[in-house]
C-alpha cells in the first residue's frame, strides 16, 4: 500500500469512499458500536486527556462518534474530524457543531504545517496510502505531538468482516511489526503498541492501539 502510485490512490480512494458512502448509516447500529468501535475510542480518549492536546485531527472520522466524544468529554480548543467520504460527514455534521468536519483525504488533509497536538485515527488507517498519510500526519503535528493509530490485525478473520462487502478485498492491514516500521521510518517514536481493552476476547475483534510522538 505504502508503495501505490499516485493514479492508483485515487483509484482505491474512490471505491472506498463509495463503499461508506453506502454503509454510513449501518456504521451507527448500536451494538456494533458497543462491542466494536467504542473500545478503541475509549482508548483514544484516555490518550488524548494524558496528552492534554488542545487541537486534534480525528482523521477517518467516520459519522463523527470519536470526534463528537473528543469535543464534548475533552473540550478542546478545535477538533477536526476528517473523512473522505460524504455521507459519512453527513451523518457527522447532524452529530455536533463543536467539530470542524472536513472532507478530506488522509494523505492530503489541508491542515498549515504545526496545525494539531495530536492526529487519531480508528479503524480507518487500512484504507489509506500508508506512508503518505503518515507523513501528512507528521506534516500537521507540532513536535512533540500525539499519533494514536487503533487498526485491525490481519492474522484473524474477523478483521474484513467488520468491513462493508463494497470495499472488502480494497484494504490492507499491516501486522503490528510493520505498523510499527512504517510510523518510525515518519519520524515518529513508538511508545506504546498494545491490544486494545475490551470485554471480548482479543481473538473476536484483534484491533491494536499504537501509540507514537513526533
Amino acid at each position: 500500500m505504502s508503495a501505490m502510485t499516485e493514479g492508483s490512490a485515487r483509484a482505491l480512494n474512490g471505491l472506498v469512499t463509495h463503499g461508506w458512502n453506502r454503509a454510513a448509516q449501518l456504521y451507527n447500529f448500536p451494538v456494533l458500536q458497543r462491542l466494536a468501535y467504542r473500545p478503541p475510542q475509549n482508548e483514544i480518549i484516555a490518550q488524548l486527556r494524558m496528552s492534554r492536546a488542545h487541537r486534534i485531527a480525528d482523521v477517518g472520522c467516520g459519522t463523527g462518534i470519536l470526534a463528537a466524544r473528543i469535543a464534548r468529554e475533552l473540550r478542546p480548543q478545535v477538533v477536526y474530524g476528517c473523512d473522505a467520504s460524504v455521507g459519512m460527514l453527513k451523518q457527522a455534521r447532524s452529530r455536533s457543531d463543536q467539530v470542524q468536519w472536513r472532507n478530506r483525504r488522509a494523505e492530503d488533509l489541508g491542515l498549515p504545517d504545526g496545525a494539531v497536538e495530536a492526529v487519531v485515527s480508528t479503524h480507518a488507517f487500512h484504507f489509506f496510502d500508508h506512508a503518505a498519510a503518515l507523513a501528512e500526519f507528521h506534516r500537521i503535528l507540532v513536535p512533540g505531538g500525539l499519533l494514536a493509530i487503533v487498526l485491525n490485525s490481519p492474522r484473524s478473520r474477523w478483521a474484513m468482516a467488520l468491513q462493508p462487502p463494497a470495499v472488502q478485498g480494497l484494504a490492507y492491514f499491516p501486522p503490528p511489526d510493520e505498523l510499527r516500521a512504517l510510523v518510525e521510518a515518519a519520524g515518529f517514536t513508538i511508545t506504546e503498541q498494545r491490544p486494545v481493552r475490551r470485554p471480548l476476547p482479543n481473538s473476536m475483534v484483534p484491533d491494536v492501539l499504537t501509540v507514537a510522538r513526533r
